[in-house]
């Protein structure tokens, strides 16, 4: 701070509060812009109202060490002076005008939007689209990196709890022959070591009843490597093992790119960050399979379960095709449970819970070509 040069134009002043950063007590100031900067002078104690006066030598302030506020519709005014001084505005509308006038302060283009609704409504659509493109395409990236950096044994005790869940829930043994279960574990271990020969992700295959119709011909991938297969999605599909193996196929491409523990991770992206970072999953393990029941998969993670669908029904020999008279079956029961009021499967990710679009159909002819 320097003492004060001559005036450019005495007249042009404007008054205000100033605090020289050593106690709280304001001193009535004017200020003028001069040829060597801002000038802060006592203000003269002639009748008008002012602030208290405390007289001080006037002194000037270079332009590079004023730090003037972003003019906003509503608030006050404070300018930052060196060694913690500060100017407070008196009358806001006047500091506004006159620091306009004297260029004491650019306003950036983020100043001038905030005051326009345009800019305002501008920087909200901007904000959702931020948001939604974070949801659509931040996310999923982040989850796998998470995913990657979770133990397998998590995944394990995960699944171990969401099966014991839905055994006292939803599912009851498998009343199917054992030599019929027995043959189709032994052709979908076939498949997998023929489509994976350098060795495949660890996978578990149970086969269960439904309780009731909730949960009908279905089947489902749960963490660790546990697959779920049910005695109504064996049943509606007679004599038709390359269909339930396709089915299989696809659960397994969940279980080798663990769709499951993604989604999770997506749901509950804080907990889960938490977690990786103090190595506690305690909490997550017992809220997962709450979580599990209601969440479903991606389109783009069906899709990539359908690629591994095809890849394994190409190794053993079998048409894709027969996925497509699959989707047709499951397509044909749903129908005869909304015109009966039973549709109200609650298990999202089941497979028979996502319905059979006609992309996927299509990828499924196509791959048979």
């Amino acid at each position: 701070m320097n003492d004060a040069p001559s005036d450019e134009d005495p007249t042009d002043t404007l008054d205000a509060r100033y605090f020289d950063g050593r106690s709280s007590r304001p001193h009535g100031v004017q200020l003028r812009m001069t040829r060597d900067g801002l000038c802060v002078a006592p203000l003269p104690s002639s009748g008008r109202a002012s602030p208290p006066v405390a007289p001080f030598a006037p002194f000037t302030v270079s332009p590079d060490q004023v730090r003037w506020p972003e003019r906003t519709r509503h608030g006050g005014r404070l300018a930052q002076l060196p060694e913690g001084a500060s100017l407070q505005a008196l009358d806001v509308v006047r500091w506004d005008a006159w620091v306009a006038r004297h260029g004491g302060h650019a306003e950036s283009r983020v100043v001038r939007a905030q005051q326009s609704w345009r800019g305002v409504a501008a920087a909200l659509v901007l904000l959702l689209a931020a948001i939604a493109c974070m949801y659509q395409w931040g996310l999923p990236v982040v989850a796998r990196g998470v995913t990657a950096l979770v133990p397998l044994k998590v995944d394990v005790l995960i699944g171990a709890k969401a099966l014991a869940s839905l055994d006292d829930s939803l599912l009851q043994p498998s009343e199917l022959p054992v030599a019929e279960q027995e043959r189709l574990r032994r052709r979908f271990t076939q498949m997998v070591a023929q489509a994976h020969p350098e060795g495949a992700a660890p996978w578990n295959l149970q086969f269960r009843k439904g309780r009731d119709r909730r949960l009908g011909p279905n089947a489902l991938a749960l963490p660790g490597g546990t697959m779920v297969l049910t005695d109504e999605l064996v049943r509606l599909l007679p004599g038709d093992d390359d269909a339930v193996l396709g089915v299989l196929a696809h659960e397994f491409g969940h279980v080798r790119l663990r769709h499951a523990m993604r989604q999770l991770v997506q749901a509950s992206a804080v907990g889960f960050g938490v977690s990786v970072a103090f190595g506690d999953y305690g909490t997550l393990i017992g809220t997962a399979p709450v979580l599990l029941a209601t969440l479903g998969y991606s389109r783009d993670a069906e899709r990539e379960a359908d690629e591994e669908s095809v890849r394994l029904m190409r190794a053993a020999s079998l048409s894709p095709r027969a996925m497509v008279g699959f989707f047709e079956a499951i397509e044909g029961w749903r129908g005869a449970q909304r015109r009966t009021g039973q549709d109200d499967s609650v298990i999202g990710m089941a497979f028979a819970s996502h319905p059979a679009t006609a992309e996927r159909i299509a990828f499924f002819k196509a791959a048979a070509e």
